[in-house]
């Protein structure tokens, strides 16, 4: 059994973005179910963010990561969808993508179309495969069609300029949220209907008017905290709030109680990763997203590069909020 050297990032504990180091790691051939992959590009995410200071407590140590594209090297017993000398990308579990080379699971790697580049590979897997769960599996009562408003918070960020591309090609009328002016332009020029700056403007208050008092179908919310309470408000009866993230924090223990006089509200916490559990649907949904990629309906903005030794500064960025679009890290 040949065993090769990879760079990899890793942390021993949970904190701030000096845990992070990198390390020089052995990198075995694939076991049944995996494969070896080369990776031309990593993508970064708020996750990892999570994983590093402990929202999502990991065991130590960990290798962080959640998605990248590359080359397969090798491939294990039972692996039939992948062949060496592949193109492919992910999102995947478990974490470990921060890194030149890695063994691991083959089910959520999926073959890379040619005319999409690695990096942009890299950038699209995790936050276009949420885009396409959110907005095609993660539906109110009676669905979403043409002409329905739904509320996308941090309508700037990796997932949300391709959740307001792929809104209006569904012709949706997306009002995104950012915090500020700038990144407010970003989203209406990537294709949401309306834009709030919630720094500056009452966003309840807001969607009210530009929905003439009806509220919208569905929340879309990853920034948690400070938006969760304000954003039932903002719901029209039986509409659901669509939590999956905590970009300002988690969210304090609620009563259902409370959903009741607001309109009949549903409320769910969704996970890509449960959406992505099986290689049929992994598949399924990573061909919707490529397909709208290739046709040119979403465009995949990528607004910061850092070397895998800079990663500690990729992760003051993401939590500065300074980021827009996707960020990844170059090999």
């Amino acid at each position: 059994m040949t065993t090769q050297t990879s760079r990899a990032i890793h942390i021993d504990q949970h904190g701030g973005p000096e845990q992070l180091k990198l390390v020089t790691v052995s990198v075995g051939e694939p076991g049944p179910g995996e494969i070896r992959i080369r990776h031309h590009a990593v993508g970064l995410n708020f996750i990892d963010v999570y994983q590093r200071s402990g929202l999502y407590p990991m065991a130590m140590p960990v290798q962080l990561g959640m998605e990248a594209a590359g080359v397969v090297e090798a491939v294990g017993e039972g692996v039939t969808h992948l062949q060496v000398g592949d193109r492919a990308a992910y999102a995947s579990q478990p974490p470990g993508s921060y890194c030149d080379l890695r063994v691991m699971p083959a089910k959520c790697v999926c073959k890379l179309p040619d005319a999409i580049s690695f990096e942009t590979g890299a950038a699209m897997m995790l936050k276009g495969l949420t885009a396409q769960y959110l907005l095609k599996r993660t539906l109110p009562q009676g669905g979403l069609n043409a002409g329905d408003f739904v509320l996308f918070h941090a309508a700037a960020g990796g997932v949300g300029l391709i959740a307001c591309q792929w809104a209006r090609a569904l012709g949706l009328q997306l009002i995104g949220t950012a915090g500020s002016d700038a990144k407010c332009a970003l989203a209406k020029e990537h294709g949401a209907a309306f834009v709030i700056n919630y720094a500056t403007e009452d966003f309840t208050a807001r969607v009210k008017e530009i929905t003439g008092g009806k509220g919208v179908k569905v929340v879309y919310d990853s920034v948690g905290k400070d938006t969760f309470d304000k954003s039932l408000d903002c719901l029209a009866p039986f509409g659901l709030m669509a939590s999956f993230g905590n970009a300002s924090g988690p969210v304090a223990p609620m009563a259902p109680g409370i959903l009741g006089p607001k309109g009949s509200l549903f409320l769910t916490r969704q996970t890509l990763f449960t959406h992505i559990a099986t290689r049929e649907t992994t598949q399924a949904m990573a061909d919707d997203l490529f397909a709208m990629v290739t046709s040119g309906q979403v465009q995949i903005r990528i607004d910061q590069r850092y070397k895998l030794e800079d990663v500690q500064q990729a992760h003051r960025d993401l939590e500065a909020r300074k980021t827009t679009g996707c960020s990844i890290l170059t090999l």
